[in-house]
């Protein structure tokens, strides 16, 4: 590879480091080309993208960012591969998924809204991750509760003036 084209790659990686906020770093050696087939269908069906990529290169991607990565420059060692997802938790819901049928893809790392992850024992952690649409989603559930509370004493009391205060101070007390 010329310096050139080293040069791109980096330049393209920065991109991509700079673009998402979802990266995971992870070991996908030892599996075989059917395995390895696998694991990116796998990763194109919950949207993840999968790209195997050099150590030296994808370091000075990371040097050349904006974005702190901490300890993850440390994990940089044997083979690697860069998982990018728009859900912070889909990544290691993948990994996980496929290691119930294979020792790989080990996690070494992740990168999430600015947090930084190192290590395969954080792999649970991961998978646990709310996305931003199921935080939404709970606080809508929030919000509505007390107004629904408010319909139902509108709805039950006839809609008299003191109907309405006799049922919701019943409800406070």
């Amino acid at each position: 590879m010329t310096r050139e084209e080293k040069s791109q790659v980096i330049e393209n990686l920065t991109a991509q480091l700079a673009e998402n906020t979802t990266i995971y770093l992870a070991d996908i050696s030892g599996l075989d080309a059917g395995s390895t087939s696998n694991l990116r269908r796998a990763c194109f069906k919950a949207g993840v993208k999968l790209s195997v990529v050099k150590n030296t290169l994808l370091s000075k991607a990371m040097e050349s960012s904006d974005k702190d990565f901490g300890q993850l420059s440390e994990v940089l060692k044997g083979n690697t591969s860069l998982m990018f997802s728009e859900t912070g938790n889909a990544p290691a819901k993948v990994i996980k998924e496929f290691r119930k049928k294979s020792e790989k893809p080990v996690l070494k790392g992740a990168y999430i809204e600015e947090a930084v992850y190192v290590g395969d024992d954080q792999l649970d952690n991961l998978v646990n991750i709310k996305s931003k649409e199921e935080v939404i989603g709970d606080i809508i559930g929030l919000l509505q509760s007390p107004a629904k509370n408010v319909i139902s004493a509108l709805k039950s009391s006839g809609g008299t003036i003191a109907g309405i205060v006799k049922t919701l101070s019943e409800k406070e007390g």
